[in-house]
This record gives C-alpha cells, structure tokens and sequence, in this order.
C-alpha cells in the first residue's frame, strides 16, 4: 500500500467515527488553540511591560543629573524595579472574581510594573514626584499618599499610577507603571515589616504589629528631624555669589554618566 492509499485509509476511519468524538476533537483542539494564543500575548505583555520601567526609570536618572548640577546634591539614593509574579497576577484575578486572560491582567492590574525609588529627605519625594508628573508624555492614573495619610499599620510613601508610552517597530503601546517614593527610613521599615508579615505561627501578633506600628512612628519623627537639620544647616550656609555659582557649575561641566 503506498502513502496515497494509506492516507485515504486513515481518512476512510476517521469518516467513520461517532459525531460527538469529533465534536469533542474540535472542542479540544479550539481550547488548546485558544490557551496558546493566551500565552504568546501574556509573553507579549510581560515584554511592554519591561519596557515602560525602562522608560520610566531612565527619566528618573536623567532628573537625579539634573538635580544634582541644578541643586547641589542628588535626591535619589536608589531605583529599583519589579514585573510582578505570574502567580501574584492569577491570585490578585481570583480575588477580584476576574477572568484570568491576558486582556483581564491589562484592564485591570496597575501594578504589574513596579518603581521603586527611596529618596533622601521628605521633601525630596514631591520634588521628584512632580517633576515626574510634569513631563508631557506621562499621564496620571492615580495617586495614594501613605505619607500624609499613613495605612493603619504604619506604612508610608507615596504611590503614582503612570501611564508612559512605549515606542516598537511598528505601534505604540500606552503602559500602566507604579511608582513608589519614600525615603531610606521609609523603605527600611517596609522592607521589614514585609518579611514579617509572611512569617506563621507568631506568637503574640498583635503586640509585635502594635511595635511595628510605633518604630514606624519614631522613623517618621526622623525623617522629619534630618529634614529640619538638612534645612537648618543650608539656611546657615553663607549664600553663595553669583561667581561662586558659575564657577562651582563650570568645576561639575564633566559629569559622569
């Protein structure tokens, strides 16, 4: 039998096979088609995604230069980012009774893309914030201050939704960034109060979250006492001549990048 007969064999059988197993072949095939496709667009998103916190955390560095030969000093101590887990993504659907789609995850989770950037002072915080917000390609989605109006735990800093536009071969893509702010102080506290909090079996909970409640308390204190300082001390400074301007931004013309 040659492959032409074999193949009008095979095809001769599958005629003659009950309807609903066909049905039930073609169910198949459609939802395995459908769970692929899902995927090569989950894997797209997660790309635009990365993007944009390149994007956005490229403006970032250009403003701290900026601040830095404008204003003397550099008011981001770090950036650093995050895409968020495939499993966070799935488990924040299930909670908001969400499909599980790629189109679920883009309408309705921000935070996929995260930006973190701890600042020095208090003030240094709104000062990058609105530098941010005052470029016109960056368009705000939302705003929670934590700083003036703390979560009850204590948590502080201040969150920006951001919508960026990202540049590809052949389209441009709007994306949604969070961005938090806060100081060293700040961070300090979340990053323990984060490990903390996924640990079981704690005897006496609530007294260590009341702790945790004060220590954010005296670092907030802090931070306001070395803004103080910080500004105590420029106030004494003899105010510069506007030679001693010139001069000092003609000694910082090699900035290393």
């Amino acid at each position: 039998m040659d492959d032409k007969d074999s193949d009008l064999s095979e095809l001769t059988g599958l005629a003659n096979l009950p309807a609903e197993l066909f049905d039930a072949a073609g169910e198949i095939y459609d939802r395995t088609k459908k769970a692929m496709w899902s995927l090569v667009k989950y894997k797209e998103l997660k790309m635009m995604y990365a993007c944009a916190i390149k994007e956005v955390q490229t403006k970032f560095d250009v403003l701290d230069t900026e601040f830095n030969v404008r204003h003397r000093r550099n008011p981001i101590n770090s950036v650093s980012s995050r895409i968020k887990s495939t499993q966070s993504i799935i488990a924040k659907l299930l909670r908001k009774k969400l499909p599980v789609t790629p189109e679920s995850m883009e309408a309705n989770i921000y935070d996929i893309a995260g930006i973190r950037v701890v600042c020095s002072y208090i003030d240094d915080i709104y000062a990058i914030a609105d530098a941010l917000l005052a470029q016109d390609d960056i368009e705000l989605v939302a705003r929670k201050d934590y700083i003036k109006a703390p979560k009850p735990n204590g948590y502080r800093s201040l969150h920006l939704i951001v919508r960026v536009p990202v540049f590809f071969a052949e389209t441009k893509k709007k994306v949604n960034v969070e961005v938090q702010i806060r100081t060293i102080a700040m961070d300090f506290w979340a990053s323990l109060e984060h490990q903390l909090k996924y640990k079981k079996d704690i005897p006496d909970q609530q007294e260590i979250v009341a702790r945790l409640k004060a220590c954010a308390d005296v670092i907030t204190q802090t931070d306001e006492k070395m803004l103080g300082l910080r500004r105590r001390i420029e106030s004494a400074e003899d105010m510069p001549t506007e030679e001693d301007i010139l001069f000092e931004k003609l000694g910082k013309l090699d900035i290393q990048l």
